[in-house]
């Protein structure tokens, strides 16, 4: 059976171009795997909180040397991090906003991105441990090209999810859709398109 973490990012919930190309990415993936799991995570809905620092105490604290109120501040994060390991397929909407990734998903990555559970340091450098998984990013812009130069958002998440170990990344835009009436209708096309994976 496939799992399948869906995050949204948006900040609106009606009319959002990254909303409704997930919806239909994930109903493309369900098609192609049966008994497929779907655990979503809306970070408009209940963002994750900023890292502390209490929070950054109990992350460098041994995890055997941890109190309690120490663990209940890096619950939340174990939580979002045990979401990651489970999922086989993670899928993305990323609103580009100013630039770069909304806030709530930047507070997302600050809280799955830990030493010793996401990647590991070694002699040769640092180590991604979640490793096997398949990645879309869903990227709406209203000016911004995808993939240029001051598009801030799509390399520096393909960056994150490869330095956890995430290295296998397709990116799915609707970029410039205030200059270009067909972003949308590309990227649905794209999605469309979509094989199923070997």
């Amino acid at each position: 059976m496939t799992n399948i973490l869906r995050i949204d990012a948006s900040a609106r919930r009606q009319g959002s171009t990254t909303r409704g190309l997930t919806d239909r990415l994930v109903e493309r993936l369900l098609g192609q795997s049966y008994g497929a799991k779907v655990v979503h995570r809306d970070l408009a809905a209940t963002p994750p909180a900023l890292l502390d620092e209490s929070w950054v105490f109990a992350n460098f604290t041994d995890e055997a040397d941890r109190s309690a109120e120490q663990k209940a501040a890096l619950a939340i994060s174990d939580e979002l991090i045990a979401e990651l390991e489970a999922a086989d397929t993670v899928v993305i909407g990323v609103p580009v906003y100013n630039f770069g990734i909304p806030a709530s998903l930047k507070a997302w990555i600050d809280l799955i991105a830990r030493a010793r559970r996401t990647f590991r340091y070694t002699e040769s450098g640092p180590e991604g441990l979640l490793t096997g998984k398949k990645a879309y990013l869903v990227v709406a812009s209203g000016g911004v090209p995808v993939g240029s130069d001051y598009d801030f958002a799509t390399g520096y998440l393909r960056h994150v999810l490869g330095f956890v170990g995430i290295t296998d990344v397709t990116v799915i835009a609707a970029g410039q859709q205030m200059m270009d009436e067909e972003a949308v209708n590309r990227a649905t096309a794209a999605i469309d398109e979509l094989k199923q994976a070997a």
